[in-house]
């Protein structure tokens, strides 16, 4: 069964007129950018985006100072690189299959799954050496490499081939640094100062893309 609907046809040089609820997208300008909106919203509504921390920075917390590390150095970065392999996603098995594979085998044996690389991000140091503005800490790790956190910071960091988004603030008294790459592995940072602001705590850790954990926690003196 066919159906014709028949339309008057408009004289030549006339507009046509459209009802309100019938304009073509392209004139209704404010719901094609609702349609782009939700598009690009549904297109990373699977991705993890790091929420800015915009807290007011506490009139009593002052990190400044040197620090020295308590625990032993080379055990603590022993305890970090198990953290990363824990974390990232990396299947070792799979890396020793490819190792062992024949060389015949050229593309089984170059073929190597890349997991998080948040942990390229992270620095560790015997010292510390931290000055605190009204704007921001900056922390030179065995005074060589200093990282520069802006109080309730949102950035883009590159490193190596890898990306993240950063983000930093105040968490009360603690202050926080939250770093998420482009594979979802999670690098925070908390700091903390305890027994009378003498000592210095650093919580480490990463998380995987399937959420899980592992904490590393350091603890310095303040030097002098």
């Amino acid at each position: 069964m066919s159906r014709t609907v028949n339309a008057a046809t408009p004289s030549a040089g006339a507009t046509r007129q459209w009802p309100e609820n019938r304009l073509p997208l392209l004139a209704r300008p404010w719901l094609l950018t609702s349609w782009l909106a939700l598009f690009l919203l549904a297109g990373c509504g699977n991705r993890e985006m790091l929420v800015p921390i915009r807290n007011p920075q506490p009139d009593t917390v002052n990190f400044a100072g040197n620090w020295r590390m308590l625990d032993d150095f080379e055990a603590m970065q022993t305890k970090i690189d198990e953290a990363i392999s824990q974390t990232d996603g990396v299947d070792e098995r799979e890396i020793l299959r490819g190792l062992l594979a024949s060389n015949s085998d050229k593309r089984s044996r170059s073929k190597r799954n890349v997991g998080g690389l948040v942990h390229v991000f992270l620095e560790n140091g015997k010292s510390l050496r931290i000055s605190q503005t009204d704007a921001g800490l900056f922390i030179a790790f065995d005074r060589s490499v200093v990282e520069e956190y802006r109080f309730g910071e949102a950035r883009m960091l590159s490193k190596g081939g890898a990306r993240a988004q950063r983000v930093s603030g105040w968490e009360g008294d603690d202050y926080i640094i939250e770093t998420l790459d482009e594979h979802g592995m999670k690098l925070t940072e908390r700091y903390v100062l305890e027994a009378g602001g003498i000592e210095l705590i650093r919580q480490i850790t990463l998380r995987s893309a399937e959420l899980d954990t592992v904490t590393v926690v350091q603890t310095f003196s303040r030097d002098g």
